[in-house]
């Protein structure tokens, strides 16, 4: 089974209330592969980068089973760059500085190669983007899952409707699933989400865990407790990662798989947050993972005699 995922390799500049770091390696693409690469190979890579992208960083994913044939290098211009600074809540930021570009002039290509992909993960892009990719596939994939932000919903909403008519599952968070229906009840929200196209949606509650919805069925997983939370950044997209590397290493869309990739997807974001930037990604190993996976299966896990 193979996986696309279409969206940026950039650099970010990240300060926390534990610390603050220079330009590191960043963007969804890079945070999807990392996390997907642990199940599922060939994890086949869209974006495009400056000629400032460290050709160390390209070695590293493409030693995992990333294929970067879809990652178009600008010579002479700048990768896209964002920094922040996170509140003391960790859950909420500011935004310093964004500079676009070589995002600017992103029109996205599938390789030939590429074509015939099971699997389809769209990360956080202008919406006209994430229909183009669509199109230029030859063949639909078993599963086209989507992120987006609130951004696009303030300045795109009409194209971001018309996109949600062409994927299966939405994964966005409490605050945009309220603002794309103007409901404040998550379980309302879900259901004029599904009514708009996507058949799943993936609604993340951050350190409050994350719920999948399909029809009437509702399933709800929490996050990790953890001692230290040094950078959320990316946490989102390597949830994504990592559930969308667990259904295409099953190749399953049953609804009852859907809730054990919501399970790794947490397991791998719970990986990302504890240090800065895909650091901590780039680290852990298979022992680690079903170590991580033992703990979440344990944290819920209970008996209990029916009254």
């Amino acid at each position: 089974m193979s996986l696309i995922t279409v969206g940026t390799m950039a650099f970010d500049a990240i300060e926390t209330p534990f610390g603050k770091t220079d330009k590191i390696v960043g963007g969804s693409a890079v945070y999807v592969a990392y996390a997907a690469s642990n199940f599922v190979k060939p994890v086949q890579q869209i974006s495009i980068i400056g000629d400032d992208f460290p050709e160390e960083e390209m070695a590293d994913l493409r030693s995992r089973g990333v294929h970067l044939d879809g990652v178009e290098i600008i010579k002479g211009k700048k990768s896209f760059f964002w920094s922040g600074r996170y509140h003391e809540d960790m859950n909420s930021r500011d935004t310093l500085v964004t500079e676009l570009n070589v995002l600017a002039d992103f029109d996205p290509k599938i390789p030939d190669s590429y074509q015939g992909a099971e699997f389809l993960m769209l990360g956080n892009l202008a919406p006209k983007i994430q229909l183009n990719v669509i199109q230029e596939l030859k063949q639909r994939p078993k599963l086209i899952a989507m992120d987006t932000m609130n951004f696009w919903m303030d300045i795109a909403m009409p194209d971001l409707k018309i996109v949600l008519r062409y994927i299966d599952m939405l994964i966005v968070n409490d605050a945009e699933a309220r603002q794309l229906t103007g409901m404040f009840s998550l379980v309302k929200a879900a259901k004029s989400i599904m009514a708009m196209g996507p058949k799943f949606l993936i609604i993340k509650k951050g350190e409050h865990g994350a719920l999948l919805f399909h029809g009437d069925d509702v399933f709800y997983a929490p996050a990790l407790p953890l001692e230290d939370v040094f950078d959320p950044t990316g946490a989102g997209d390597t949830f994504a990662g990592g559930f969308m590397g667990h259904i295409a290493k099953t190749g399953d869309i049953s609804f009852e798989n859907m809730k054990r990739g919501i399970i790794v997807g947490s397991a791998m974001a719970s990986f990302c947050v504890e240090k800065f930037g895909p650091t901590r990604l780039k680290e852990i190993t298979a022992e680690d993972i079903n170590t991580r996976l033992q703990q979440f299966k344990d944290l819920v896990s209970f008996d209990i005699e029916l009254v």
